[in-house]
This record gives C-alpha cells, sequence and structure tokens, in this order.
C-alpha cells in the first residue's frame, strides 16, 4: 500500500483539476490565438501562471484504486498489475484466468 498522504494529495490534484478545467482551457485558448494582440495573450498566459500549480493536469498521477501504487498501472483496469494477478487468482474479475505452464 501506499502512503496515505500521497494517495490523499494526488486525490486533491483531480479535484483541482476538474474545478479549474474551464478556466485553464479558456486562457490557454486566449494565449495561444494568434490573432489577439500580443499584450492580450502575454495577459492571459499571466492569469495562466497565477492558476494553482496543482491544477495542471500533468502534475495528476495515475494510481491503482485498490493500492495506490503508482507504478505498473493499466489505464483501462485503473490498477497495477500485482493488484490485477492477485483479482484474477482470486477469481473476482470475470473472464480471467491466471496462466500457468
Amino acid at each position: 500500500m501506499a502512503k496515505k498522504g500521497s494517495i490523499e494529495r494526488n486525490n486533491k490534484r483531480r479535484r483541482l483539476v476538474a474545478k479549474f478545467a474551464s478556466r485553464r482551457a479558456r486562457l490557454k485558448e486566449i494565449a495561444n490565438d494568434r490573432t489577439l494582440p500580443a499584450e492580450e495573450r502575454f495577459a492571459a498566459r499571466l492569469k495562466l501562471a497565477e492558476l494553482p500549480r496543482n491544477s495542471a493536469p500533468t502534475r495528476v498521477r495515475n494510481r491503482c484504486d485498490v493500492t495506490g501504487r503508482p507504478r505498473a498501472y493499466y489505464r483501462k483496469l485503473r490498477m497495477s498489475r500485482i493488484s490485477l494477478r492477485d483479482l484474477a487468482s482470486q477469481g473476482l474479475i470475470p473472464g480471467m484466468v491466471k496462466s500457468s505452464w
């Protein structure tokens, strides 16, 4: 299991990303629009820089929903390879069988 603080910090980042997503998208659209004057685009960049750093989507780490493990993460299943193997061995994932040879 990962530390509870690491998991909670990541959850807080997810909440901040959701909260500031529309504002961040609007400011990025203004900042990247070449038809607008440079001063207006620069002002949008400054406002974008004032937003919390943790509201950027790149700061969110994919973690296993079961254990919180940050590595070997399957996006489709939202869990790590170790959790996937354990649940498959217990027969809790329909259609998945642990192979052995």
